[in-house]
């Protein structure tokens, strides 16, 4: 062996430089690793020890900690990609976070919030306006997942699956749907997807031709929230998230099922993730005979969603949703027995895109495009039914229905013949939108945080008017501020408002409070937690375009306008909602059952109606007699017959209540009663006696043809509303069962002069109208292989036939049977 002798000696100073150079490149190598940290939580904020959390890419755990006393970890990895977290702990429900990415230099904040294995506490956006546990909110919020989604085709049912809502649908599937919640009107909530308002202007929404294709969540706020979204949401905001890719390479997934009345549906998705980028691209088609003569529907729905990351910091996102369909329109079948050949058509476009950044550890900054375009055709292609010479309703040749015995649910009915047709028709109407904003959102100390921001609205919009189309242009902003906080983790508050501007009616103001205190903190026993929830809120709504057209303003407008100056004339106000709320939530057996219930107080002023020409000027009480006189002379001399103003009134009170509970690990049931008491406090709809004659009677019983009566309920909000859900998963089944229920409710036929001879025979009272009804639905899916799932679904089990308003039978009972093919990571295992 040869000899190493002639290696110079390294002397002991020398070594020690070695080391030290060693030692110093190693942990600039880790200091410059990429690393996750944060803290883990419970919904309180309280910390969580002992819990297991796992960094993962590609399938593979890459790092993996335990999360110390204070509830603080930290994962380090050398590499670059996309990554999620795993977060285990005992007592809570393993929780697996939305995939991010990572440079390989990058130090990355996330905070795990856990909720209890045996319910369900989501995290919630609604009630703050940025990502909060539902344990430190005092808002009433409903988050509908993807397994409450996965088998349906739209939100008819799962809207009624909530404390608070009622669901009216005019028809059957695909027909005029609207939503009522606490007592309020069916433009009193808003509809949010990724952000963007997707309502009409004014909040108009139809929920009966929105597809659940590539909506992976549904989160339902109930109570007024015009601080955080602007006008519209009076009564709650409904908020739909799309989901985005997360898998590795691209990912398949094919459903295509089909049922009875000719029913079928196709949906395909494509997803998956590459570094920084991430994309879901969705189409479906649905299509269905239903159960009616001209009554034909489908739906085509397309969906993308393009994610990328700038850095670990920066994400620039855009999502677009784009429907069309079209629906035939028999109109009220159990009045007339006789079918419209009419059609209602849909195009629908939605884009949402934003660039978020996550400028510090304590600041978050946002900015957000909205576009909304919406077309609408509603078509009379041809007179249906038994044609006559002269028909007073027509003032001229017209049709009526076959004779029909009309039968309501209060028991009272009435036989005979109803207008159908005077004439075709076809209308078109348009609802353009952009929006602009930012908001940002600041921890200010760990238990304050705030917010703030700005939004902008262009709207564009037009519908038919009396042989004419209008157009309307508004722009609209609103400035919303908030601050969400704690003390000590057993007192929370949110306290916020907004100034918004509007070009039709000003400035407005929208303050909201909510306050929220644990009596008893969550902890193990029978009774395991206690908490006492207040809130307070006001809000307003943005007139209608048809609101808008109708209006005393518009008239003069057209007719002469040089009164509005004269006599001070206004555009219409703002409808204002203010609410008061108190409850309490109580937990049992360690959390296994969370029971809340809550008074609530709405009362709805300003609200817009249509009132006849000889009572309007009696209404503007900033007119003098003289002027009232001059007013009411224009408005005969243009032959003015009824025009809208803010002169109705009415209160909704009741009490909401829930429970839900997991049994074991599989099974989660959920149910509730809400008791509404709404009453109609101030209207003149039907009082213009000299316009429209004395108010319609039936065997003496005062009946409102078009709108309810002083002193009545609302049309259309049952007093008694319940759901019962149970949902079952284990390794390779699903099963969900679902059912609502609603007392009778006030209503009218609304054939007011629509009878064969000109008269109102066919006006029922209004009180209790509409039948009571029991939906029950029940679906399930099973794994035949890894990449095969057979799937059913049945609906209406019990056959209602009620479940729609007066005159319009609900869909039978429907069945579809489908299969699900995946293609992707672990597909093929």
């Amino acid at each position: 062996m040869q000899s190493l002798d002639f290696l110079p000696a390294l002397s002991h100073r020398g070594m020690r430089h070695a080391v030290a150079a060693i030692l110093f490149v190693i942990l600039a190598t880790i200091s410059q690793a990429a690393s996750v940290r944060g803290v883990v939580t419970d919904g309180t904020g309280a910390k969580v020890t002992g819990a297991s959390v796992s960094l993962v890419s590609n399938g593979t755990v890459v790092a993996s900690s335990v999360s110390s006393p204070d509830g603080s970890f930290q994962l380090t990895t050398g590499s670059a990609g996309r990554f999620f977290l795993v977060v285990t702990a005992k007592s809570f429900r393993q929780l697996q976070t939305p995939d991010f990415y990572a440079g390989q230099f990058d130090s990355i904040e996330r905070n795990l919030v856990l909720e209890p294995a045996w319910v369900r506490e989501s995290i919630v956006v609604t009630a703050t306006g940025v990502p909060t546990p539902q344990p430190q909110t005092s808002e009433a919020t409903t988050v509908l997942s993807t397994i409450d989604l996965a088998l349906r085709t739209d939100f008819a049912s799962v809207l009624r699956l909530m404390p608070g809502t009622e669901v009216a649908q005019e028809g059957q599937m695909g027909a005029q749907t609207s939503l009522f919640v606490r007592g309020g009107g069916s433009d009193d909530s808003k509809i949010l997807l990724d952000g963007v308002d997707a309502g009409d202007l004014g909040n108009q929404i139809d929920f009966g031709p929105l597809s659940t294709t590539a909506v992976e969540s549904a989160e339902v706020y109930r109570g007024p929230d015009s601080n955080l979204f602007g006008a519209g949401a009076e009564t709650g905001v409904v908020s739909l998230t799309t989901p985005h890719g997360t898998t590795s390479f691209p990912s398949l997934l094919f459903e295509g099922d089909a049922g009875n009345l000719s029913t079928s549906r196709e949906q395909l998705q494509i997803a998956g993730a590459h570094t920084k980028l991430d994309y879901l691209g969705a189409f479906s088609w649905l299509q269905t005979a239903n159960d009616l003569p001209n009554d034909e529907y489908h739906v085509a729905t397309a969906a993308a969603n393009l994610g990328w990351a700038l850095n670990s910091n920066t994400q620039i996102r855009a999502t677009l949703h784009y429907g069309v369909d079209a629906v035939g329109n028999p109109n009220a079948w159990d009045f007339y027995h006789v079918a419209d050949n009419a059609t209602e058509k849909d195009q629908d476009i939605l884009f949402a895109g934003s660039i978020g950044n996550q400028t510090t550890a304590s600041l978050h900054n946002t900015v957000r495009y909205g576009l909304t375009r919406k077309r609408e055709q509603i078509s009379l292609w041809n007179t249906s039914g038994n044609h006559e010479n002269y028909v007073d309703y027509c003032f001229g040749p017209g049709t009526l229905g076959n004779t029909v015995t009309i039968s309501g649910a209060n028991g009272y009915s009435a036989t005979g013949q109803a207008v159908l047709d005077c004439s075709t028709f076809r209308a078109q109407y348009v609802n353009n939108r952009d929006q602009a904003g930012y908001q940002g959102d600041i921890t200010i100390t760990p238990h304050l945080s705030g917010l703030a921001g700005f939004q902008y609205e262009d709207e564009r919009g037009a519908q038919p008017g009396s042989g004419y189309y209008t157009p309307v242009a508004r722009t609209n902003y609103f400035a919303p501020l908030a601050v969400h906080g704690d003390f000590k983790q057993r007192f929370f508050y949110t306290l916020g408002g907004s100034l918004e501007h509007y070009s039709l009616f000003g400035f407005q103001a929208s303050p909201r409070a909510g306050l929220n205190y644990y009596v008893l903190r969550p902890r193990s026993g029978v009774f395991s937690g206690t908490r006492i929830l207040f809130n307070f809120g006001k809000a307003i709504r943005e007139p209608k375009l048809t609101d808008q057209d109708d209006s005393l303003y518009s008239f003069l407008a057209k007719y002469n306008p040089s009164a509005i100056q004269t006599l001070h004339i206004g555009q219409l106000a703002a409808p204002t909602m203010r609410t008061y709320e108190g409850g309490v939530e109580q937990a049992f057996l360690s959390q296994h059952i969370i029971f809340r219930a809550s008074y609530f107080h709405n009362e709805f002023g300003k609200e817009i109606e249509y009132v006849g020409l000889d009572l309007v000027p009696a209404l503007l009480p900033n007119l003098a007699p003289s002027q009232q006189a001059t007013l009411e002379g224009i408005l005969k001399a243009n032959f003015a017959y009824e025009l809208t103003i803010n002169s109705e009134a009415f209160r909704a009170q009741g009490v909401e209540t829930s429970v839900e509970s997991g049994l074991g690990r599989s099974l989660f049931l959920r149910g509730g009663y809400t008791y509404l008491d709404a009453v109609v406090q101030r209207s003149f709809t039907n009082d213009d006696q000299k316009l429209l004659g004395p108010i319609p009677t039936f065997d003496g019983i005062p009946v409102g043809p078009y709108a309810p009566l002083v002193g009545a309920r609302p049309f259309r909000r049952a007093p008694h509303t319940g759901y019962l859900t149970a949902t079952y998963t284990a390794k390779r089944f699903t099963g969900v069962f679902s059912s609502a229920f609603a007392s009778r409710s006030d209503d009218s036929t609304y054939l007011e002069g629509e009878d064969a001879f000109g008269g109102n025979s066919l006006l029922l009272p209004n009180r209790n109208l509409d039948h009571s009804y029991a939906k029950v639905d029940l679906g399930a899916s099973f794994q035949v292989l890894p990449w095969m799932d057979v799937f059913a679904q049945g609906e209406n089990l019990l056959n209602n036939q009620h479940i729609a308003p007066i005159g319009y039978p609900g869909l039978p009972f429907t069945a579809r049977i489908g299969l699900r093919l995946r293609w992707g990571p672990g597909s093929s295992r």
